[in-house]
């Protein structure tokens, strides 16, 4: 038996993205957990502009084609220019708001994706960071006036367990996301008084095309099926589903937080995984 005051019209409301005004930035192919995000606002209701990189955008328009998205807006974040150029046109398609903004962006040269993670350079280093972790500020500050219009924004990105473990091959990835996840709590902090909500996922290991260049990922599925509390990987539409938990009202009292998205796995003790069951 239902109990309270909550009509079916409300629930309704409380769930669905009608109407709602989002940014998916970092998609790339079909199988980006961000075209995933983006696919699934949409099938909620959203409209959903995509954001992307020159080389992919003709990859990203036809599947923008597909689930009905647009438009496509292409961004290079490691110029400023591109980021402001980027907003001011949002600005423009969303008639001065924005909902939610999904950051789905990083990057490391792939040499060092692997090996001993002491030989990183500085220009690895400054690079990894400057794209996974500085641009989520960037866009956040870029979009800032379009977030506060919403009167509800929710920010979200995306980070990984190499954070706060250490997860052999991922490296400098690892420092960047660890850098990724304190910028949530800081603009958590920032913006909490501006209903704009920040939060990260962090799921598990999921077959994209950039986790297949780490080393030893194959062996990372392999460990979290037979490791896993729920003893499977999780899918990138699972990650998807979370993200829209993350963009709806039913998630409206948090901010700053890191919701992992993994089978359970964040719950195990690991040293025993990392050194045994993953080559060195």
């Amino acid at each position: 038996m239902f109990c309270g005051g909550v009509s079916a019209k409300e629930r309704v409301t409380m769930q669905g993205l009608d109407g709602k005004k989002a940014l998916v930035l970092g998609v790339a192919n079909k199988m980006s957990l961000a075209w995933a995000i983006a696919r699934a606002f949409r099938a909620h209701g959203a409209d959903v502009a995509l954001g992307c990189v020159e080389s992919s955008r003709r990859r990203v328009e036809k599947l923008a084609r597909e689930a009905g998205c647009g438009p496509v807006l292409v961004c290079d974040v490691r110029r400023e220019d591109d980021i402001g150029a980027l907003f001011r046109k949002l600005a423009e398609v969303f008639e001065g708001r924005l909902d939610i903004l999904v950051h789905s962006i990083a990057y490391a040269d792939l040499e060092y994706l692997g090996g001993e993670f002491i030989g990183t350079p500085r220009r690895v280093w400054t690079e990894a960071l400057e794209i996974s972790a500085y641009s989520f500020l960037a866009c956040v500050r870029e979009g800032r006036p379009l977030l506060r219009a919403s009167q509800g924004a929710s920010v979200i990105t995306l980070s990984y367990a190499g954070s706060r473990e250490v997860v052999p091959g991922y490296n400098i990835m690892g420092v960047a996301k660890a850098a990724l996840e304190s910028a949530v709590r800081y603009l958590a902090y920032d913006l909490g008084p501006e209903n704009i909500r920040i939060n990260a996922l962090s799921p598990g290991p999921v077959r994209t095309v950039s986790a297949l260049a780490v080393q030893n990922f194959e062996t990372a599925l392999k460990v979290m099926e037979s490791h896993a509390p729920m003893l499977r990987n999780v899918t990138a539409e699972e990650v998807a589903a979370a993200a829209l938990f993350l963009a709806s009202p039913l998630s409206r009292a948090m901010t700053g937080c890191v919701l992992p998205v993994d089978a359970g796995a964040h719950i195990l003790c690991r040293p025993s995984i990392a050194r045994c069951e993953l080559k060195r």
